[in-house]
């Protein structure tokens, strides 16, 4: 076909100048740069993993102190003397002593944690939980303050075989603190000797201790570990009933009883299974 459009000049080709060509390529080179900086500058280090301290109920300061001490490689005895320069808000009652408000629970540790800044944390959470209405409540309704409430608690923990117990147990040691009865609780002075074992002499219930609750009426001085929820919540609503004594028997058998004759019969069957246990 002939060209229709024969006054039609030719297409001309565009070639960059060498200024041009200059530009275009400093261009080039910014955009590479920029694509490579810009992920370099969003970039966040990655966020440290924190590991956790299980603190499980019941447990003494003392034993607090030494894992807190194993969980951030400190020296041994470094929590300990922490505790008292790490200006707790322990109510007034503790004296400065935070047994009993060393909150049982899983802690965030990373390598900012100290063991004053994990105390702090332990003592807001039980602070906090133990400074609710419905603790407030229940204390006032048993006659005695919120730190005697965790006090029992803490007895409750140690004392209780079963989770189903804590009422019942709760429920003795008010049943005796009212008829002036010394609670008689073994825990109490396993507290004091620094131990945990179910055999008691006559020479430990003899000891010169505020805490051997055989001699002195009342509750210890202060909490005997660090009691959990639970607990607690026996503590505050304790299972009705006339109990005063009780014995577990065997593991999951625990004898209630308000007759001392009935639990002189269970304290022999304790006796006599601890004795099998041994001879086998």
């Amino acid at each position: 076909m002939a060209n229709e459009f024969p006054d039609t000049p030719p297409r001309r080709t565009l070639r960059p100048t060498r200024r041009g060509f200059l530009v275009l390529l400093i261009g080039i080179a910014l955009v590479v740069a920029a694509a490579v900086l810009v992920p370099l500058l969003t970039r966040r280090p990655k966020a440290e993993r924190a590991r956790q301290l299980v603190i499980p109920e019941g447990r003494r300061a003392s034993q607090v102190y030494a894992a807190v001490d194993k969980t951030l490689a400190v020296a041994s005895g470094t929590t300990e003397k922490a505790a008292g320069a790490a200006d707790l808000p322990l109510p007034a009652e503790a004296k400065g002593n935070p047994e009993g408000y060393l909150f049982p629970a899983t802690y965030p540790v990373t390598s900012d944690t100290t063991p004053q800044s994990l105390l702090r944390y332990m003592v807001d959470t039980a602070v906090e939980r133990f400074g609710a209405d419905h603790i407030t409540a229940g204390a006032q309704r048993n006659g005695v303050s919120v730190y005697q409430t965790v006090t029992i608690a803490s007895i409750v923990q140690a004392e209780a075989d079963t989770d189903d117990d804590m009422g019942k147990v709760a429920r003795v040691i008010y049943n005796r603190l009212e008829r002036g009865m010394p609670l008689q609780m073994d825990s109490t002075l396993n507290y004091a000797l620094n131990r945990s074992t179910l055999e008691t002499t006559t020479g430990d219930t003899k000891i010169d201790s505020p805490y051997n609750s055989y001699e002195r009426k009342g509750l210890p001085p202060t909490p005997i570990g660090n009691p959990g929820e639970q607990a607690m919540t026996a503590a505050i609503t304790p299972t009705p009933g006339s109990w005063l004594y009780f014995v577990t028997v065997a593991p999951g058998d625990t004898r209630f009883t308000s007759s001392y004759a009935e639990h002189q019969r269970n304290v022999e069957e304790f006796n006599r299974n601890r004795s099998s246990a041994s001879d086998g």
